[in-house]
């Protein structure tokens, strides 16, 4: 069981995408990722011996200085990691943990939220996939849509489902998304807004 982890940085905001969109909450962005997305906004993450390890003590002392009720757990690749150790810490202080997941790992962790973004470039496993409460698909081309429904099947009957235009060719894939949620309502957008509010 982890008690240290590889942070790249840890910093309280809003939520901006999925079905938490707008909520306050703390990230704690662990480093380490072999997913490899092309698009990837945050490659700096992907190699885990460039940041420093952090104790659990220490991060959630740093929550608690915070108004926070959630902290997500994000990357990188945070199921790389044990996450029990941390996630144990911050429930017994009466946080919300909740986590971001390409769903390339096995789950591990005690969450309140589990939210899988499923990539191409490494599959995510069947069984993080049941175990989500939120499937977030990020379209960067039109077979994305199509990706997305195919892993729609494998997820719990409650899980919510949202497509997320990927940032650089959002006003390309936007029109693509509304028009299939329009006629497949199950389906929910996911927009950044913490990218149009410039803020992380």
């Amino acid at each position: 069981m982890n008690n240290t982890y590889p942070i790249i940085e840890t910093f309280y905001s809003i939520q901006g995408e999925g079905n938490y969109q707008g909520h306050a909450a703390f990230f704690i962005r662990l480093a380490g990722c072999d997913v490899g997305c092309v698009w990837c906004d945050v490659k700096e993450s992907w190699d885990a011996n460039k940041h420093a390890e952090r104790s659990v003590e220490s991060l959630l002392q740093e929550v608690k200085q915070t108004a926070a009720s959630i902290v997500i757990i994000t990357g990188g690749e945070p199921l790389m990691y044990d996450c029990l150790a941390l996630t144990e810490a911050l429930q017994q202080a009466g946080y919300k943990t909740h986590v971001e997941t390409s769903g390339a790992y096995p789950l591990s962790g005690k969450w309140d939220w589990v939210c899988v973004s499923p990539k191409k470039f490494k599959a995510p496993l069947d069984s993080v996939l049941i175990k989500a409460d939120e499937l977030k698909v990020v379209v960067f081309n039109k077979t994305d849509i199509a990706w997305a429904l195919q892993h729609a099947e494998k997820v719990n009957s409650t899980c919510l489902l949202f497509l997320q235009p990927e940032w650089s060719k959002e006003k390309e894939m936007l029109p693509l998304i509304t028009t299939f949620i329009q006629e497949n309502p199950t389906w929910k957008l996911s927009l950044q807004i913490h990218k149009y509010m410039g803020v992380r």
